[in-house]
């Protein structure tokens, strides 16, 4: 199908340009979206008509989302979820997930504009990003996490592997104590066992030594 665009979108080309996508493609996401029109002698009058009402509402938009990217950009937002031991989650981190999180954060970020190739299905770091305006984009990031105090760790650089591997380490200590304990009430029952027939032995030798005397 051609179409003519009213505003840039990537890898298709800048506004006012005529170009041939797939028909699903420009009717389930560029017509839908006010992205594109058909490309027919009305459309592409009308685009001429309003070209300078686009260009100039782009420039606003566009504005607007610079200054949203300034303080977006590069933040951080915590995303808890259930997931196995492995780290693999109990369902997935979707795009409406990450437009939430900024939402609750206080940002404006609609699903749409969040550019994720696959949900996220695994614990952890993961950088997604946004898109602002056709000529604005930002990277923010999940930390995907079990608990608030998982999420800590891992903003601070520990993966769900080092996590795993402290607890494990832990563990063995634990075990590794109450077997040195174990051993150490052992050892002091011995001596106590040995002590009273050293005693009685000593006692017995002192008693000959008296009778042979």
């Amino acid at each position: 199908m051609d179409i003519i665009l009213l505003e840039r979108v990537a890898k298709l080309g800048q506004m006012g340009e005529v170009v041939s996508v797939k028909e699903g493609y420009a009717r389930n996401f560029l017509l839908p979206q006010g992205k594109a029109l058909r490309a027919n002698d009305v459309n592409i009058a009308r685009f001429e008509t309003e070209k300078a009402q686009l260009e100039a509402r782009n420039l606003e938009t566009k504005k607007e989302a610079e200054s949203a990217a300034g303080s977006l950009d590069g933040q951080q937002f915590i995303v808890i979820r259930s997931a196995s031991d492995s780290g693999a989650l109990y369902g997935s981190v979707t795009p409406r997930d990450a437009a939430d999180c900024a939402t609750e954060a206080g940002f404006t970020v609609d699903k749409r504009q969040v550019a994720l190739a696959r949900p996220i299905k695994d614990l952890g770091l993961h950088t997604v990003h946004i898109e602002l305006h056709p000529e604005v984009a930002v990277e923010v990031t999940l930390n995907v996490a079990r608990s608030p105090e998982e999420a800590e760790l891992q903003a601070s650089g520990k993966s769900i592997q080092d996590l795993a591997a402290e607890e494990e380490a832990a563990a063995e200590f634990e075990i590794s104590e109450l077997f040195d304990d174990i051993g150490s009430a052992a050892s002091d029952d011995d001596d106590l066992a040995d002590g009273p027939a050293e005693s009685n032995a000593s006692a017995e030798e002192d008693a000959a030594e008296d009778k042979d005397a």
